[in-house]
C-alpha cells in the first residue's frame, strides 16, 4: 500500500472566532508550486470564517480577491463574499478545497504513470482514504500519448472526488463533535450554511485549472475563481454585508463566544448528486435569482475509460457512534466506509439529529 502523507493546519472554532494551529507530519514540506519536485509540498493553512458580521469575519471586495497562490505570497483573499446565485461563498473554504484537489491531482497523476494500483491519504482528522484502481485490460497496449489524455482526466476527477468527499466528512466529523486540538469541539461550525456549496466549488475551480491547456495551475485558479463569481452574480462588499445583517436572529444569533448557528445547509450531495447554495431571501440586488447547484464529482467519470475504481474511508473519530449508523448489528461492521454507500445514510441521521436540537435545515423559513 502507497502511502500520501500531508500537513494541514488545526482550525479550531471558539464561539464565532477560527484559531489556527500549525501542525508538523514526518515527511512534510518540500518547495515550489505542485509541479516537478514541487510534489510533496503540502497545501497551506486557510482558516475560514462564517458568513455572519461576527468578531473576526472578514468581508471582502469582490474586485479585489487577489491572485491565487498554492504557495507563496497571500495566496489571495481569504474572506466572504456573497453572490446572487450561489448566496454567500468563503474564499478561504474554495481555495482551501481546490488546493487540495490539485495536492491529489499530481500526485495521483504521478502514482498513475507508474502504474500504481493501491494508495492512500489523509486530511487533518484522524481518517484515512484508500483507492483502490483496476486498470483497463487494454492499458499495457495504449499508445503513451492516449494513456497520457486518459491519466490526466482521470486523475483530475478523482482528485476532484477526494477532496469533495474529504471536506464533506470533515464536517460529519464535527457534528460528532471532532477536536483538533483535543479540547474544543468544533461542533459550532459544522455545516454552517456556506461551508458544504464553498468547498464542492473549490473543487470545481481546481477542476477547470488542471484543464487550463494554456496556463499553470495559480493562473488559471485565479482567472476561473474571478469569472466563476462575476457568472454567479458577485455583489458589492456592502451587500454581502446587509446580506448577512439580514439573517439575524432567524440563521444566526449572538456573537464572538456566543454565537449560535440556528439554521444550517446539511446538503453535501451523497443523496441526489449535488449540492444546493443558500440564497438569502429578500435581497433587492438579487430580485428574482435562482439558486444554482453544482453537480458533485462522480466516480462513474473515471469508469467510462474501463478503470474500475474502489474509494474507503477510515476513521477513529466517534467511531462506535458512526460506524452504529452504519451498521446498528456489531457482528456485521467492517472495517471501513464507503463513501458513495454510507455517507448518504450517515446524513440522514445527522438531519434527525438536527431536528432533535431544533437547528432549521432550509433557509426560505418565514420568521415569527
Amino acid at each position: 500500500m502507497r502511502i500520501l502523507r500531508w500537513c494541514a493546519g488545526k482550525n479550531v472554532v471558539i464561539g464565532g472566532l477560527l484559531i489556527s494551529f500549525a501542525v508538523s507530519i514526518a515527511g512534510c514540506g518540500g518547495s515550489g508550486g505542485i509541479r516537478g519536485k514541487s510534489v510533496t509540498r503540502l497545501p497551506r493553512t486557510r482558516i475560514g470564517r462564517y458568513a455572519s458580521p461576527s468578531v473576526g469575519t472578514v468581508f471582502e471586495n469582490p474586485d479585489n480577491i487577489g491572485k491565487h497562490r498554492y504557495s507563496g505570497g497571500s495566496g489571495g483573499k481569504k474572506g466572504i463574499v456573497y453572490t446572487c446565485r450561489a448566496g454567500h461563498v468563503d474564499l478561504a473554504h474554495a481555495r482551501k478545497s481546490a488546493d487540495w484537489a490539485a495536492y491529489l491531482y499530481r500526485n495521483f497523476t504521478d502514482r498513475m504513470k507508474r502504474k500504481v494500483t493501491e494508495f492512500s491519504f489523509k486530511f487533518r482528522e484522524p481518517a484515512r482514504y484508500y483507492v483502490e484502481l483496476t486498470y483497463p485490460a487494454n492499458w499495457d497496449s495504449l499508445p503513451q500519448t492516449q494513456k497520457d489524455a486518459v491519466i490526466k482526466d482521470v486523475a483530475a476527477t478523482l482528485a476532484q472526488y477526494g477532496a469533495y468527499a474529504g471536506t464533506m466528512f470533515h464536517e460529519m466529523l464535527t457534528w460528532f463533535g471532532f477536536k483538533s486540538t483535543g479540547i474544543w469541539s468544533e461542533f459550532p461550525s459544522a455545516f454552517a450554511w456556506e461551508d458544504t456549496f464553498s468547498d464542492l466549488f473549490g473543487t470545481h475551480m481546481a477542476g477547470k485549472a488542471f484543464r487550463d491547456p494554456k496556463r499553470g495551475y495559480d493562473e488559471a485558479m485565479t482567472i476561473a475563481l474571478e469569472n466563476e463569481l462575476k457568472m454567479l452574480g458577485v455583489q458589492p462588499k456592502k451587500v454581502a454585508v446587509r446580506a448577512s445583517k439580514s439573517v439575524h436572529g432567524q440563521w444566526y444569533s449572538g456573537d464572538f463566544m456566543w454565537i449560535n448557528m440556528k439554521a444550517r445547509n446539511f446538503d453535501t450531495g451523497f443523496d441526489d448528486g449535488s449540492i444546493t447554495p443558500w440564497l438569502v431571501p429578500g435581497l433587492a440586488e438579487c430580485r428574482g435569482a435562482k439558486a444554482q447547484a453544482y453537480p458533485a464529482p462522480k466516480l462513474d467519470d473515471i469508469r467510462k475509460y474501463g478503470f474500475e475504481v474502489k474509494v474507503e474511508v477510515e476513521t477513529s473519530v466517534a467511531r462506535s457512534k458512526i460506524y452504529g449508523i452504519i451498521w446498528p448489528d456489531k457482528s456485521q461492521r467492517q472495517k471501513r466506509l464507503v463513501p458513495d454507500l454510507h455517507f448518504a445514510k450517515i446524513m440522514d441521521y445527522i438531519l434527525k439529529d438536527a431536528a432533535r436540537r431544533r437547528i432549521r435545515t432550509r433557509p426560505d423559513f418565514v420568521s415569527k
